[in-house]
């Protein structure tokens, strides 16, 4: 059996960020040995990586298909603008064109770390791309449209597709009864676009653009009576159920205590501020949810609001959050979200997360920096 003993100036070992580690790793990818070594130099056959050792990483939001989207969305469009400028160039593309742009970014990703990716998607374009990677992909076919009336043809494809269900998109986009069969028929985790934007707490107020463009549309909403968009996830999931809210930058204070005193299950909030720097410039209130004690991992959306899918990109948008601490938002707490954390999510005997090493960062100061890039090593 071939052996790697594979060490770096810093290891994430659990929530801690040590010095002098040796991992070793057995050819099925396996974590066999940890050990500290007082002086690297004298380890036989040690590989070293400068930079920080870190497991594979999870991207707990994201949408492969509209990979073939980048570039093609102005920056700064705001809420609504972002999504009618979607409507208006998804179709411009040809399958092949779809297919390069998706596969391109599924090595990209596998090959900057990530392990595990919680995947959006309307179609099964993509399907093929994902059950061939060596990203261990769930995917959810997501409910859209306040004209939608059914659920059965995303039913019927997820039966088609291991680790897959259905999803509704947001608490805008699906009319009541749509809303609640959706996550009644989910038999995985349900993920949940969630107070990205002003508009979508203005909807339920009868203000905002996003109202004002239903209005212009003749589209009408029969959920407004929830108040708010929080209340409406609450009072339409089974509080057994685990749930991915994405995005969350205007929750409140008021909103978290809501959720979790309504759901037992596990509440993670998946937040990609690369995509709201890229569409409206919110962040997401990180302090609010780390004095909330609220369970905070990463995504990366879509290429059609990103430049990157990185979640180093998006972990480098965060402030005033140790490194250690950022780096478990990418890592074991999206393997918990998604119930993979016994054998992915951490550097730990026994499992086997893959290993990737960041390179570039500040090693004095333990922060990333603007050349700071992640690297596959297993």
């Amino acid at each position: 059996m071939t052996r790697r003993k594979i060490a770096s100036h810093y290891a994430l070992i659990g929530t801690e960020l040590r010095r002098n580690i040796v991992v070793e790793v057995d050819d099925s990818r396996t974590i066999i040995d940890i050990r500290e070594v007082e002086n690297l130099d004298s380890e036989p056959s040690l590989e070293f990586f400068p930079g920080i050792l870190i497991p594979g990483m999870v991207n707990l939001h994201c949408h492969l298909e509209l990979s073939y989207l980048r570039g093609q969305i102005a920056e700064g469009t705001g809420f609504a603008g972002f999504a009618r400028s979607i409507g208006a160039v998804r179709n411009n593309f040809t399958t092949d064109e779809r297919l390069r742009a998706a596969s391109a970014a599924d090595s990209t990703m596998w090959e900057e770390g990530i392990e595990a990716v919680l995947d959006i998607s309307n179609d099964e374009l993509t399907m093929g791309i994902k059950e061939r990677s060596r990203i261990e992909y769930t995917t959810l076919f997501e409910l859209f449209g306040l004209g939608c009336n059914s659920i059965e043809e995303h039913k019927s494809m997820a039966l088609r597709h291991a680790s897959s269900s259905i999803t509704p998109h947001s608490t805008y986009s699906l009319q009541d009864q749509i809303f609640r069969q959706a996550c009644t028929a989910n038999n995985s985790i349900i993920s949940i676009h969630l107070l990205e934007s002003d508009d979508e707490s203005q909807l339920y107020e009868n203000g905002g653009s996003l109202a004002a463009w239903y209005e212009r549309m003749g589209w009408r909403c029969d959920f407004l009576h929830y108040g708010t968009p929080s209340r409406r996830v609450a009072e339409s999931i089974d509080p057994h159920r685990d749930v991915v809210l994405v995005h969350g930058c205007r929750a409140t204070e008021h909103d978290i205590a809501l959720l979790n005193a309504h759901f037992m299950g596990q509440v993670t909030w998946a937040l990609c501020p690369e995509s709201n720097r890229y569409i409206s410039g919110i962040k997401p209130p990180i302090e609010l949810f780390r004095e909330s004690k609220a369970n905070i991992a990463l995504g990366s959306d879509s290429l059609a609001s990103a430049r990157s899918l990185s979640l180093i990109d998006n972990m480098r948008l965060i402030d005033n959050v140790p490194l250690s601490e950022l780096l478990s938002y990418a890592t074991i707490n999206g393997a918990k979200a998604l119930g993979k954390e016994e054998y992915l999510g951490e550097i730990a005997i026994g499992k086997h997360p893959g290993l990737v090493v960041i390179e570039g960062a500040d090693l004095h100061n333990l922060r990333l920096t603007e050349e700071s890039r992640s690297r596959r090593i297993i």
